[in-house]
């Protein structure tokens, strides 16, 4: 008897290893993962390999389709911070509300006309293409370091937009398959029902993981993951039980709460979120790919390439250029937004879902309309995806090259850091709340701006995506560790490093680690006394260099309670000496020593292969 293929659960088993496998390929290739997502669908679906085939899954291919659109959307309110968003909230409110009324007109008008469907199905279709895909964009911004606000109304209108969008199109839908005035009336109308019932339940839904997580012992370590996705689904599936299709608007506001909302596990969650999204992108997008005959794209002709250029370069700067006005951006940051639409995945799903209910129905154009929006799809992405970095360079929207150091905590032993990181030649910025401390390091000739650096609107207005290192020095190892991890789920911005204290008080390296943070000054100390000796001059900064016969023995084997590590210089670059820091030959390392036992610290650098290049010393300035 020979093997088969005819089962659901390997259809989709296959998708899944497909798509991860491109999703690696993608990445390594640095091209966006949906250009190799497609065509893996492509090449292994019916038309060609015919190993993944949708058509088994029957009604389980629309419930996955909820499953993974209900986990995208939630991860991506998730990531959306209120502070940045108010600041461009003109932008983007127009974006969604007048940007999506000129896209749904004027791709429909082109359809009509090039495509020479009847205007019920050209209204469909310019309904559809209202979104762009939050599953493409964001991944490309966090790549590409565009300037922060351009990045911020890109994600969000990606985000937004596909509540909006889709909600728009199903309506359209329901007046398309109505058949009598009250029900076309009530399909108008409806659109505010689904929008409110999907934020009432949204928020309900964030609430109690919040809840959840905040109760103490209620959640055990480990299970913060499974929760959140639980909610997530489920919040997405009662909306739409409720009212049908407003679960993508309850979706987005429950991660929306939940982000924006501080509790201590909302890191783990985040990770979370964020791979299994991508696992589920990965999936649907090969299932959809199949799923689409290539004989109908193909059957699109000469129509179907116009129809797509009309799309990006007519469609959607007049979309940017109706929204913009008045927004304070520059022509060439419009001009960017003018070109950056790419579909993803919502227009994928709905689209496979109106040509199923368009056939129930006995109406024609169904099929080639989901066949054109994959086209729209494909083109956008590739095109615009392979493009986006290049035309950032050349409209001069990109950040500017990573320099310097960020350093939190103007104390004494936070200036020490920091004028020895001077001394080095490096850029180096300090933060406090504190006045009286912003003052002391200004006397010291530091750079320092007072602001709460908890705050990822003041981080950003500090120059926080132009850092490459941040370091958190205050005496308090817990807010050393939320600075940090707010930047790391929040900004995603520079390396980071944190000083711990050697006696756990609930912050240890592994946690610190786990988060791609790293313990700085080689490992944990006791903060409190070197802070100390630093506020009473107590210290002093030498230079050590590696010999090329020395053990190169970690400094977390040393003596850390006389010789503090501060930063390492390799070569011409400066980097902070952390827990993992791999020493090398010739390498040089400024390191704070306790004066009353240098002796001592001299005699371990010694016997380990380190020689004291510099006679001078810098001690720390009493405050």
């Amino acid at each position: 008897m020979s093997p088969s293929l005819d089962f659901p659960a390997l259809t989709l088993a296959f998708a899944m290893f497909a798509g991860v496998l491109a999703q690696l390929a993608a990445h390594h290739a640095r091209v966006p993962g949906i250009v190799l997502l497609l065509t893996t669908g492509v090449v292994l679906g019916p038309d060609v390999a015919n190993v993944i085939r949708p058509s088994l899954l029957g009604s389980a291919l629309g419930v996955f389709v909820g499953f993974a659109v209900a986990v995208v959307l939630f991860e991506g309110g998730l990531n959306l911070r209120i502070p940045v968003l108010q600041q461009q909230a003109k932008p983007i409110r127009r974006l969604v509300t007048i940007g999506a009324i000129v896209t749904a007109i004027l791709a429909a008008v082109a359809a009509r006309f090039v495509m020479d469907w009847d205007w019920r199905l050209s209204i469909l279709f310019g309904t559809l293409v209202i979104v762009t895909g939050p599953t493409v964009v964001t991944p490309l911004v966090r790549r590409l370091r565009l300037q922060p606000h351009l990045a911020s109304i890109l994600v969000a209108e990606g985000i937004f937009i596909d509540a909006v969008g889709a909600t728009i199109a199903v309506v359209a839908l329901e007046i398309a398959l109505a058949g009598s005035d009250s029900e076309v009336a009530y399909g108008g109308l409806s659109i505010f029902l689904r929008f409110g019932v999907g934020g009432l339940t949204g928020l309900a839904g964030g609430a109690v993981l919040i809840t959840l997580f905040r109760l103490r012992n209620v959640v055990p370590h480990g299970m913060e993951n499974i929760l959140a996705f639980a909610v997530a689904v489920a919040t997405f599936h009662a909306s739409d039980a409720l009212t049908p299709e407003s679960g993508i608007t309850a979706a987005i506001v429950a991660g929306l709460v939940v982000g924006n909302v501080g509790f201590g596990r909302l890191a783990e969650v985040a990770e979370f979120k964020e791979q299994l999204t991508d696992l589920v992108v990965a999936t649907l997008f090969v299932l959809l790919a199949a799923d689409v005959r290539v004989a109908d794209v193909v059957a699109l002709g000469w129509q179907g390439v116009a129809l797509l250029a009309i799309l990006a370069l007519v469609v959607r700067p007049a979309c940017v250029l109706a929204s913009t006005r008045g927004s304070g951006l520059t022509w060439r940051e419009t001009l960017y937004l003018s070109w950056l639409a790419p579909r993803g995945i919502v227009a994928a799903a709905v689209a496979s879902l109106f040509a199923v209910d368009l056939a129930e129905a006995h109406i024609a154009g169904g099929t080639e309309m989901r066949a054109m929006v994959f086209l729209v799809i494909a083109g956008t992405v590739t095109l615009q995806g392979l493009s986006a970095g290049p035309m950032a360079g050349w409209l001069g929207v990109r950040l500017p090259a990573r320099v310097g150091f960020l350093v939190l905590g103007a104390n004494a032993l936070g200036r020490l850091v920091a004028a020895r990181l001077t001394r080095l030649g490096v850029k180096v910025l300090v933060i406090d709340s504190s006045a009286e401390a912003c003052a002391a390091a200004r006397e010291e000739g530091l750079s320092v701006i007072e602001t709460d650096a908890l705050s990822p609107a003041k981080l950003v207005d500090a120059g926080i995506f132009s850092t490459r290192y941040a370091l958190g020095i205050t005496p308090n190892e817990h807010v050393n560790y939320l600075f940090a991890r707010r930047i790391a789920h929040d900004l995603r911005g520079p390396s980071l490093a944190v000083a711990l204290e050697r006696d756990h008080r609930g912050v240890t390296a592994e946690m610190v680690e786990r988060d791609d943070i790293e313990v700085l000054f080689a490992g944990e100390t006791d903060l409190h006394t070197w802070l100390a000796r630093a506020r009473h001059g107590d210290l002093r900064v030498e230079s050590w260099q590696l010999g090329g016969g020395g053990r190169a023995v970690g400094f977390d084997q040393g003596p850390l309670d006389v010789l503090l590590p501060i930063a390492l210089t390799r070569g011409s670059e400066v980097l902070p000496v952390v827990r993992r820091t791999e020493l090398r030959t010739n390498d040089t390392v400024a390191i704070a020593v306790h004066v009353a036992r240098a002796d001592e610290a001299a005699s371990w650098l010694e016997s380990h292969g380190w020689t004291r290049v510099d006679g001078a010393s810098a001690r720390a300035k009493t405050v």
